[in-house]
């Protein structure tokens, strides 16, 4: 099999690190044919925050994957989250020097790199820019306004954007795994990609990844992205809350979560005991189900109410922003026991929880489409969707980017006079375009820091 064929994702997250190795079958469907695990010690919040332990973890992971697969992987893509990223809307226009002509992507290239001269905080640097509308000339909500005429050509935007360092210790992380970054890519997105279907998107739906560390919102309407948003609360406050609450140790807080947790206290009563063995010889602990729930119940109220929060401040309130579709909930914390039910109650909209078998094949095994794996799912599919727009081969790399700088679509044998004359295709490609060249420097970056 070709290595084009296969792709793999990494989810270097705050309580476990996977990665997992897919590839497409005959029928367009995604199989997962290794997964590696390995717990994740030296990530806090989504953030890199022991390099070393980072590494091993890294390691261990793709070595299980291996095995697991009997392939050899050489690069991944890599997901992107922690409580450093923020999003923002932004509007910018262009004042094209000839209406004559019709838009192509390589004004809307011009456009999104105006976008990307935008002064951040220091040591903050935009990641994405995602075109949402377009006007041309005043006529709004144009979705795709390649071939059109026009010399005014404004858009809305939505940024995506993280802090520097963060990210460049992850790309350091990776490539003293002994790995290559093809590509990088924001976590809530990855989700999205895993469990929204394009009815989803195109109604309206609020994706809500609940991990350990951080709680990632993705919101899309009209089937275009319209909020991101991480908050950084997940599962491992709602085990540290237990661990304080019944005085026990983290083990068996995260034992009691997951085996007997309830986000619905009414459920439990008064007489449902567990008993949890003592420490070194001293007499066993008992503790209430009833309890347990109050204190899990708490903390996942603060962590919808935070999201309800993010929502309303996309405008969902309004009719025109209403998100028809509800919510999803994806994560390990989608996991726990009558979730679906508080977070309809709380913010009275319709939620289901999120499996990413949308894209799997139907012999996926249990595992793998469970709600825990939901973002490294993603970031295979992201790859497997990178690899298809390269199927070059390694020689003929560099040509490729220069026809896509271009906004071009590169034939199998580029040449310099074919690619001036070739028409640009869709609005995708600029897009990924410019979101390459800022990995190409990230890449320079990484490889200069040697």
């Amino acid at each position: 099999m070709e290595q084009n064929d296969i792709a793999v994702g990494l989810d270097i997250g705050t309580t476990k690190i996977v990665a997992m190795i897919g590839r497409k079958n005959d029928y367009g469907k995604m199989e997962i044919i290794g997964i590696g695990k390995a717990k994740s010690l030296g990530v806090h919040r989504g953030v890199v925050n022991n390099i070393t332990q980072t590494i091993q973890s890294i390691q261990q992971a793709i070595q299980e994957a291996e095995a697991d697969s009997g392939m050899k992987i050489k690069d991944v893509v890599v997901g992107i989250a922690g409580q450093h990223i923020r999003s923002l809307q932004h509007s910018d226009y262009i004042t094209r020097p000839n209406p004559d002509e019709v838009i192509d992507a390589s004004d809307i290239e011009t456009l999104c790199n105006q976008v990307h001269k935008l002064v951040m905080l220091p040591g903050e640097e935009i990641i994405h820019v995602l075109p949402q509308e377009f006007k041309v000339d005043g006529q709004a909500e144009i979705k795709e306004p390649i071939g059109m005429y026009g010399g005014r050509l404004e858009a809305n935007f939505h940024v995506v954007v993280g802090q520097v360092s963060s990210i460049r210790n992850v790309g350091r992380c990776v490539k003293s795994s002994g790995l290559e970054l093809s590509a990088v890519t924001l976590e809530p997105l990855a989700s999205a990609n895993a469990v929204l279907s394009q009815e989803e998107k195109e109604a309206g739906v609020a994706l809500v990844d609940i991990g350990g560390g951080t709680t990632d919102l993705a919101i899309f309407k009209d089937g275009i992205i319209r909020h991101t948003a991480v908050i950084p609360f997940g599962g491992g406050v709602i085990t540290e809350d237990i661990k304080e609450g019944c005085s026990i140790i983290e083990k068996q807080a995260e034992l009691l979560k997951v085996k007997f947790g309830s986000a619905w206290p009414g459920e439990n009563k008064e007489n449902e005991i567990v008993s949890i063995p003592g420490l070194r010889g001293r007499e066993p602990k008992e503790i209430t189900l009833k309890n347990l729930s109050k204190i899990i119940h708490a903390r996942v109220v603060e962590i919808i109410d935070q999201v309800f929060l993010e929502i309303k401040n996309y405008g969902h309130e309004e009719q025109k922003k209403k998100l028809i579709a509800g919510i999803v909930l994806t994560g390990g914390g989608a996991q726990l026991k009558h979730i679906k039910q508080l977070v309809e109650y709380i913010t009275g909209m319709d939620t289901r929880i999120g499996y990413p078998n949308e894209h799997l094949a139907g012999d996926s095994d249990a595992e793998t489409t469970s709600p825990v794996f939901a973002t490294a799912v993603g970031l295979v599919l992201n790859s497997l969707e990178i690899n298809s727009k390269h199927p070059y081969a390694e020689e003929e790399e560099a040509e490729v980017e220069e026809a896509a700088a271009a906004g071009t679509t590169p034939t199998a044998v580029p040449s310099g006079e074919d690619e001036e004359r070739e028409e640009p295709t869709t609005i995708s490609q600029p897009r990924r375009t410019i979101f390459e060249k800022w990995f190409e420097k990230f890449k320079d970056f990484l490889d200069n820091a040697e």
